[in-house]
């Protein structure tokens, strides 16, 4: 599967798995921010934990998602 790319080059980092997070999980990426600012302040492991546990993600999914989450808080 080739690598989202922009205007400016390859998408790199957690933000690369969101096209794909996407298309697995049927939600926009703004979804599962908002899942994830609601859960309130958990450790990086506890948002993974969560994703995981009560919307079935997978680890790495989870893993960029919250990685994407905590850069941007």
């Amino acid at each position: 599967m080739p690598e989202p790319s922009t205007s400016t080059g390859p998408v790199k980092g957690p933000a690369s798995y969101f096209p794909s997070i996407e298309a697995k999980y049927g939600k926009p990426i703004s979804h599962w921010m908002d899942v994830l600012r609601a859960a309130g302040a958990l450790k990086h492991m506890e948002y993974v934990a969560l994703l995981k546990t009560d919307h079935g993600m997978g680890h790495g999914h989870a893993n960029a998602l919250v990685a994407a989450y905590l850069a941007n808080k």
